[in-house]
């Protein structure tokens, strides 16, 4: 039996360096947003480690090498938090937001939609606040996306649709009560 031939130790090491430099400011601001910002680059570099020992693993595009690294990270993430809040895994932060002596006009009406989706948001659970944040602010593809919490494309859609909807009926239920809220147009609710 011949042994198989496997990549060079310089080509394994120059294949992880392109996956890095291609992915690791993603994925760092994919983690930042999960756990606590001083956690973020231990968790990033344990996902990198993985990478590294998994490499033969790794799909082959940047593409879907990027998607399964934010799969890993996923599950690092969550195995670390066994046990604690999963309702806590995601969390909408707000800028502190200082006084402002303005006649009230847009600047008070964007706080108070902030305020408003940040409302609804905490009214989601984590599925799917993980649905609306991959798309959103990860900026995924449903495929990708379908990886990362590995299911299938048409299973994240339908969750991702239930998901927007469910933040919907916050928002419009948070703006029925204010009528500055009320004001927002529709096309800001992800």
């Amino acid at each position: 039996m011949e042994p198989t031939s496997s990549p060079s130790p310089l080509a394994r090491e120059q294949r992880f360096r392109e996956i890095y430099d291609a992915v690791y400011v993603d994925l760092l601001r994919f983690i930042r947003r999960r756990v606590h910002p001083s956690h973020a680059e231990d968790v990033a570099g344990e996902v990198m480690l993985i990478a590294w020992r998994r490499l033969d693993d790794l799909p082959a595009t940047l593409s879907d090498a990027r998607a399964w690294l934010f799969g890993v990270a996923r599950n690092t993430i969550q195995n670390a938090r066994r046990g604690s809040d999963r309702r806590a895994a995601l969390t909408v932060r707000l800028a502190e937001a200082g006084t402002f002596d303005g006649d009230g006009g847009t600047f008070s009406e964007l706080v108070a939609q902030r305020v408003d989706i940040a409302s609804a948001w905490a009214q989601l659970s984590a599925s799917d606040q993980e649905a609306i944040a991959l798309t959103v602010f990860d900026g995924l593809t449903t495929p990708e996306a379908a990886t990362v919490l590995g299911i299938s494309s048409a299973a994240y859609r339908l969750r991702l649709s239930r998901a927007r909807r469910t933040l919907r009926r916050h928002t419009s239920s948070s703006a029925a009560g204010n009528p500055t809220a009320a004001a927002a147009p529709e096309g800001s609710i992800p």
